[in-house]
């Protein structure tokens, strides 16, 4: 074959491969779902996630969220309980952005759950406008909410980027959040914070005792024994911690995997060195909150450090995570999650 006919051939291939290529391409796809206060993300036509901000709730909310396998990642209950999952900590709704202490309103474990009587302790954070919807390989979410008292007195204005991108068999979800001082606010050191995703019953990590949860006004919250064959959870950290031991220590990320029905589904959340308090402490509990706290540091490092972490009026403070989820035979890979920690 003469050098000629071989150049002919191998473009002939190109071209031929490049629809097979061209396939493998994700669409993100941002539609706001008009009457509902929903906004729907799709990956090539398929369920990613829904942001929802409805009146009814304290917070807006990315729930629910699926893996690139379509198996869902979060958990059911409040919104759509699944047979099977616990019912604990009704404020545990989806991923989240909040914080247990904001001049001493508690946003973090506000819910349906509060009685009346005690709604002027928590905060709310109401969503004022969507800015930005933008469709591509990268699909955007932008939007302005306001964290307020019960009296609708804004302490904070916040805006959040939400950058949605995917491969076969990843997702990746940015969130960049700016929270600008409306009045001098100080975030006091406190356990329940500050970005926080409750995941599926089978990401949970095995327990065989009931255990108790004690928040900072006393409540007292159950969460029952959970050793079960579904139940397949572990944590890994890239400091090397492992299952409970992810608890309480600092690591620029941290990795959740477990198995959903024939799959492996991992979800990482990755600290940026741009953020307070990198890298992050991880509340990281077992039995499915999975939560970035960058402020409240002081329980984590039994006393030895403490943030206190402050804004005054029209200062502002930004936070960066990358989510990822993915899905198939093994775990998402150290290096892999290396490689994402760049962006």
């Amino acid at each position: 074959m003469s050098h000629t006919k071989k150049i002919y051939k191998s473009l002939a291939l190109l071209l031929f491969s490049l629809p097979m290529f061209a396939q493998q391409k994700h669409l993100i796809q941002i539609k706001y779902l008009q009457g509902h206060q929903t906004i729907s993300v799709m990956d090539n036509g398929k369920p990613f996630t829904q942001f929802i901000f409805p009146d009814s709730m304290e917070k807006p909310v990315l729930y629910p969220i699926y893996a690139p396998d379509g198996n869902l990642i979060t958990r059911g209950f409040p919104m759509a309980p699944r047979p099977g999952e616990p019912v604990d900590h009704p404020h545990h709704v989806g991923l989240w952005l909040d914080y247990e202490k904001v001049n001493g309103l508690d946003f973090w474990n506000n819910s349906f759950a509060i009685p009346a009587d005690k709604k002027h302790l928590y905060g709310w954070i109401r969503t004022s406008e969507i800015s930005q919807t933008k469709s591509g390989e990268k699909g955007i979410l932008e939007y302005r909410a306001n964290w307020t008292n019960q009296q609708k007195n804004i302490l904070l204005n916040e805006t959040t980027r939400f950058v949605f991108s995917a491969k076969d068999h990843e997702r990746i979800i940015d969130r960049i959040t700016t929270l600008t001082a409306q009045v001098d606010v100080s975030f006091e050191d406190a356990k329940d914070g500050m970005l926080g995703l409750r995941v599926a019953h089978e990401l949970e990590l095995p327990s065989k005792e009931e255990r108790k949860f004690v928040d900072d006004k006393g409540n007292i919250t159950k969460v029952a024994a959970n050793n079960n064959s579904t139940v397949t959870g572990n944590y890994l950290t890239s400091e090397g911690k492992q299952g409970d031991s992810a608890w309480g220590t600092r690591a620029s990320w941290c990795m959740l995997y477990g198995k959903i029905k024939k799959d492996t589904v991992s979800v990482a959340i990755i600290d940026n060195p741009q953020n307070p308090g990198y890298p992050t402490y991880w509340h990281a509990r077992g039995y499915g909150l999975f939560a970035a706290n960058p402020l409240g540091q002081k329980i984590f490092s039994n006393g030895k450090q403490a943030m206190n972490f402050s804004l005054k009026k029209g200062q502002s403070v930004t936070f960066r995570y990358r989510i990822v989820l993915a899905s198939g035979s093994k775990p998402l890979s150290i290096e892999r999650l290396n490689e994402l920690k760049n962006w």
